[in-house]
């Protein structure tokens, strides 16, 4: 028998795919006077109030136990939630980083103090967190990261530095930080630690950066001196690189990688199929981009089997995320190049250029958060025993 006879697709749970129909009657509502343009922004876009909403139909936490306030689904159930948001173009971004990974690691790795205060405000829609990684000159490459956080006597943290790209940080009530508690940054992994941070305290500066939409959600954050209790500290001490190489298998894996340019793609469809949008070349490219996604979804959903069996697949995210990053960013140049083509006399709808404009601005950075495409190719390349 041939090898290829014997592969097949993983499939997602009924139970869990009859969640499809509720999400997407909800968003239908949610969503009926949103322009296509602003649902571009989609896990970008920081809507508090629909946040809440999507925690009061139970549909945040969705993977975090009952017990703390959870929907003890499994990552299939939010595979589907996730995919319908995306599609749809929901303003996801307060939530996203909390729901996403910050709750499941501080479930891994949190006290149960650490657990029983953060995940069910979480699942409320009344906590949010961002993601303290990238510095000046250590934005790949984390292992060289400078902020510093030193023990004190009583047990509690005094720390020091800078954070950069930390998304919706001035928009968030709680950070977790990279830092360094123990040796300099030529050690690279050792005495790496993770920090829950609360924003709010004195000594800390968070400047919001405006990039070339005109969207605020990159920030600038200064630590000066800032006093922590000893709680802050997440999981083991000097174990923060494997517990951030693990929770960022949560953020490279999912739909979020393949669906960043889906609303501008439906924008498009939409055209195409009227009469004065409708060409074979438009057609042909539909069938192209469509090909590109099915399977990219496919390693995707495979990817969540592994996360549902209690794996860390480092790897395989990590290649989802640099094929599907491509995807996305080639979308935008696709659709470009096809309305450029057309005659003098065929006018595009103003609410699909507008998208265009919008997303071909925001591109760039598509291939840029969650790791560059260097960093990503090296850890593949490691992973097949190639480095």
């Amino acid at each position: 028998m041939n090898r290829l006879d014997s592969l097949s697709l993983t499939p997602i749970p009924p139970e869990d795919e009859a969640l499809r129909a509720p999400v997407r009657a909800f968003l239908a509502e949610q969503l009926r006077h949103m322009p296509a343009v602003r649902r571009a922004r989609s896990w970008s876009g920081h809507d508090a109030a629909f946040s809440r909403a999507l925690a009061a139909q139970g549909w945040l936490g969705l993977t975090l136990p009952r017990d703390y306030g959870g929907g003890g689904r499994s990552p299939y159930a939010r595979y589907v939630l996730v995919e319908e948001l995306l599609n749809a173009g929901a303003p996801v971004g307060a939530h996203w980083i909390a729901d996403r990974q910050s709750g499941p690691l501080i479930l891994k790795y949190g006290t149960e103090a650490q657990k029983q205060r953060h995940i069910p405000a979480i699942c409320r829609g009344e906590s949010f967190f961002c993601i303290g990684m990238s510095e000046p000159g250590a934005g790949s490459d984390l292992a060289s990261v400078r902020t510093r956080a030193t023990r004190q006597a009583d047990g509690s943290w005094r720390l020091s530095g800078q954070k950069i790209w930390t998304t919706n940080a001035h928009q968030s009530q709680f950070m977790i930080a990279l830092v360094r508690t123990s040796g300099a940054p030529e050690d690279r992994h050792a005495g790496l630690s993770q920090l829950i941070v609360e924003l709010g305290l004195p000594g800390i500066t968070i400047r919001p950066i405006t990039d070339l939409s005109g969207d605020r959600h990159f920030c600038e954050v200064f630590f000066d001196d800032v006093a922590l209790d000893a709680d802050a500290l997440i999981g083991t001490e000097g174990q923060g690189w494997a517990q951030v190489t693990a929770e960022l298998a949560y953020e490279r894996s999912g739909p979020e990688r393949l669906y960043s340019s889906m609303v501008l793609f439906d924008e498009w469809l939409h055209w195409v199929r009227t009469p004065q949008g409708r060409s074979d070349a438009a057609v042909q490219l539909a069938g192209h981009i469509a090909a590109q996604l099915a399977p990219l979804r496919a390693m995707s959903i495979a990817v969540t089997a592994k996360l549902a069996a209690g794996e860390s697949p480092v790897v395989e995210a990590a290649l989802v995320k640099d094929l599907g990053t491509g995807v996305e960013q080639a979308i935008p140049a696709l659709i470009a190049d096809d309305l450029a083509s057309r005659p003098e006399d065929c006018e595009p709808p103003a609410e699909l250029l507008r998208t265009l404009a919008y997303v071909t601005q925001v591109a760039p950075s598509f291939s840029l958060r969650g790791g560059t495409r260097d960093i990503l190719r090296g850890m593949i390349a490691r992973g097949l025993g190639l480095r």
